[in-house]
């Protein structure tokens, strides 16, 4: 698809019916997925597909989602999705008063405020309306259940329909046995799969998918996570044999491998029978 057409068709999204049921308004979105009190501000300027600065100066990401970005040592007018999910961020809340409330998270690596993000008379959760039309993926770091409960049901409904990225094969969810993971250095990848044994060495936690170690894919689960899996009923001893789908940052060291630092990173795809 043209980087024009691609536009037209996310505008089009934007202005559709099917966004109105992710711009949930009022006390029923707040009580849903509650972060600090709300400030008011107005984008003066909307930086990437999850990044917006404010007539304040200050600089905000949304809350809970990664939007596309061009991998490494590509450029961005070769990679159009991350162009339209900027464009599509704009067309909803460039210029618009909007209510920003601040997330246990804090900031990110650059320094960036995380905040949950609702425009005044309009959607209550640009997270959550960027996700909706699959112009990003939900990125757990902290938010709570309920928060992320609606953005992956988001995320599936895009999925389903093929939206923004969704059509794209670079997003495509990984097997955790396809080969191809040993490619994919510093990608944000779903990756799903059966989760052959688990290993746990003090504090941190391994669910290897293969066999071998050296070449297969494992998950590293941190002490912190693998404490608040446990409390949400979920011991990282019990995952043995369970089939799982993971999100997270894919590294290569000893085969692919990937960080899990918030439980949120990991889904149950079956019921543990």
């Amino acid at each position: 698809m043209r980087v024009t057409a691609l536009h037209r068709h996310v505008l089009g999204l934007c202005a559709g019916l099917g966004l109105a049921g992710a711009m949930v308004h009022g006390a029923a979105a707040e009580d849903a997925c509650a972060g600090q009190a709300a400030e008011q501000a107005t984008v003066a300027a909307v930086l990437d597909g999850a990044t917006l600065a404010l007539d304040s100066g200050r600089i905000v990401r949304l809350a809970g989602i990664l939007a596309p970005e061009p991998p490494l040592g590509r450029d961005a007018e070769e990679w159009p999705i991350a162009t339209a999910a900027r464009t599509a961020l704009g067309s909803l809340a460039l210029g618009r008063a909007v209510t920003v409330a601040a997330t246990p998270a804090g900031a990110d690596r650059y320094g960036r405020g995380v905040a949950l993000v609702g425009v005044v008379d309009g959607p209550a959760s640009l997270s959550e309306a960027m996700v909706a039309i699959g112009l990003a993926r939900a990125m757990p770091a902290g938010e709570a259940p309920s928060c992320l409960a609606a953005l992956f049901s988001r995320e599936r409904e895009a999925r389903e329909k093929r939206l923004g990225l969704w059509a794209e094969p670079y997003y495509a969810i990984r097997a955790a046995r396809d080969p191809a993971l040993a490619e994919r250095e510093d990608a944000y990848d779903l990756v799903e799969g059966r989760i052959l044994s688990v290993g746990e060495r003090g504090p941190t936690a391994y669910l290897d998918f293969g066999r071998d170690w050296r070449t297969d894919f494992t998950a590293v689960v941190s002490g912190p996570a693998g404490e608040a899996l446990a409390a949400r009923g979920v011991p990282v001893s019990s995952l043995e044999g369970r089939r799982v789908r993971l999100r997270g940052w894919i590294e290569q060291k000893d085969g692919p491998s990937l960080r899990i630092t918030d439980p949120g990173q990991l889904e149950l795809l079956d019921d543990g029978g």
